[in-house]
């Protein structure tokens, strides 16, 4: 069965990493603990049972409870199908637009992406010395295409 967890927003990956250790310690009967990013203050986890879930999330600090109906997985196709990645649509060479952090507003030549880390490495264009900046890839949208630089 898979249950939700409620959680202090922000906490998710401490909880996460808690969550994780107990059920190695303990040999719970939980078989996953994930996080998606776009589900804000919730652990989603499969378990055998629910006793089993409970015990597991006992006396781990920022877990506020589990949500009393189970999940069905129907509703987690929609969390896994949305978790894409953003490197995919960004390709070396793009200028692109920073949109949050220090630089936003910022135009920058992407010069070396990480698919793993889901980063990607810019370097400011109007600046007067070049910097190279590493920056998620949900932080920047794609201003221009290289191809079309290069027609």
């Amino acid at each position: 069965m898979i249950y939700v967890y409620r959680i202090t927003v922000g906490q998710e990956k401490v909880v996460l990493d808690m969550l994780q250790k107990r059920i190695r310690k303990d040999k719970l009967a939980v078989y996953s603990v994930a996080h998606f990013e776009d589900l804000k203050g919730y652990l989603v986890v499969e378990g055998q049972d629910e006793v089993s879930v409970r015990q597991a999330g006992l006396k781990i600090p920022h877990i506020k409870g589990v949500l009393a109906k189970p999940m069905a997985l129907s509703e987690m196709e929609g969390l896994i199908e949305a978790a894409k990645p953003a490197v995919l649509s960004i390709h070396k060479g793009d200028v692109v637009e920073l949109v949050s952090g220090p630089f936003k507003g910022e135009k920058a030549r992407v010069i070396k992406i990480d698919t793993n880390k889901d980063e990607v490495t810019v370097e400011l264009t109007e600046v007067a010395v070049p910097i190279p900046v590493t920056i998620k890839a949900n932080t920047i949208k794609v201003f221009q295409k290289a191809a079309d630089i290069a027609s």
